[in-house]
């Protein structure tokens, strides 16, 4: 056989692998990876939780293998402007994305075309990091306890309130789901954004907020901690029942991160980024950098799985609430 009929094979190979000749000369064997600076695509305008957590993984991950991880933000459109642009990125490792519960879970359900598919078009890498949410009430309201709010809500139906930072805010879906767990009617009270919506149940004019800075506001006496979100209680108030523990069976509702690739890129390539975040989120220095949420480090398999059950879990609570963002 001639060596132009092999080159065609080889190129015919290729192609119906649905991997061009060029980005099969550019992906590198994982032993080697990476050989250049990897971009991150964050959905988040800078500043913000979701734009620090990446640059500090980043930064680790740096120092860990030799090169440049560089964070760029991709914000608008609920997270899916950088999720629809990584989805397209080249699957050679070179580009990786910052996702969470909104544009890997949320959005399935909420959005009506979602531009891509979290399932098809991406390789779960870790899950990294999640940080709870407190249910907070406003110190009026007659309820010390998570099972007095329910009693509560059933004894005056519709007449009691919880805030947000707006439609299909992580606070938001939390009240959501608080409300279809229990069976019960409470009004959504949404704002432009969480500050402006815990200012109103500091004032007594809504009664309660699912809100990660709900438990400062606690220690202030500004408002009522009843319980945390997280299936675990949490380190920054370990006295604080699980809603779980606290009479809400199955509640979890936190807000969570994690770092994928574009589908295809190769497994191997996929395994060493995992490990190296695992390594990277186990170093005490990042531990002790970000001691405000959870670093957690999960295999690609954990991270797919966590994925695919968050997915009908939050299909189930924007249908029964009726949510559309678009």
């Amino acid at each position: 056989m001639s060596i132009s009929r092999q080159r065609c094979r080889i190129l015919v190979a290729l192609l119906c692998g649905g991997v061009s000749a060029a980005q099969a000369q550019t992906i590198p064997a994982p032993q080697a990876f990476p050989v250049k600076p990897v971009r991150i695509i964050v959905p988040y305008p800078a500043g913000g939780l979701g734009d620090i957590l990446p640059r500090a993984l980043g930064a680790s991950l740096g120092e860990q293998l030799g090169q440049q991880f560089i964070a760029e933000n991709r914000p608008g459109a609920s997270q899916m402007i950088g999720a629809q642009l990584a989805a397209k990125s080249a699957p050679d490792g070179y580009t990786l994305f910052f996702g969470s519960v909104t544009s890997l879970a949320i959005n399935v359900s909420a959005q009506k075309n979602l531009p891509y598919d979290p399932l098809r078009d991406f390789a779960p890498v870790s899950l990294c990091f999640s940080t709870p949410l407190y249910l907070v009430v406003n110190p009026v309201v007659p309820a010390r306890s998570v099972n007095e709010l329910i009693a509560l809500v059933r004894a005056r139906p519709g007449k009691l309130t919880f805030a947000s930072g707006g439609p299909g805010s992580s606070n938001h879906l939390a009240g959501e789901l608080f409300k279809y767990l229990i069976g019960g009617d409470i009004v959504h009270v949404p704002y432009k954004g969480a500050g402006p919506a815990m200012i109103d149940v500091i004032g007594g004019h809504v009664d309660m907020m699912f809100e990660g800075a709900g438990i400062n506001y606690a220690k202030d006496g500004k408002v009522r901690a009843l319980a945390v979100s997280s299936a675990r209680r949490s380190p920054a108030a370990p006295q604080l029942p699980t809603m779980h523990e606290a009479g809400v069976p199955g509640y979890e509702s936190t807000i969570w991160f994690g770092m994928l690739a574009p589908a295809a890129t190769p497994s191997a390539i996929v395994n060493r980024l995992s490990q190296e975040m695992v390594k990277a989120l186990a170093q005490p220095v990042m531990r002790e950098r970000l001691s405000a949420v959870n670093l957690i480090g999960t295999t690609p398999e954990e991270f797919s799985a966590h994925i695919r059950a968050e997915i009908p879990k939050w299909r189930k609570v924007i249908e029964s609430a009726k949510i559309r963002f678009d």
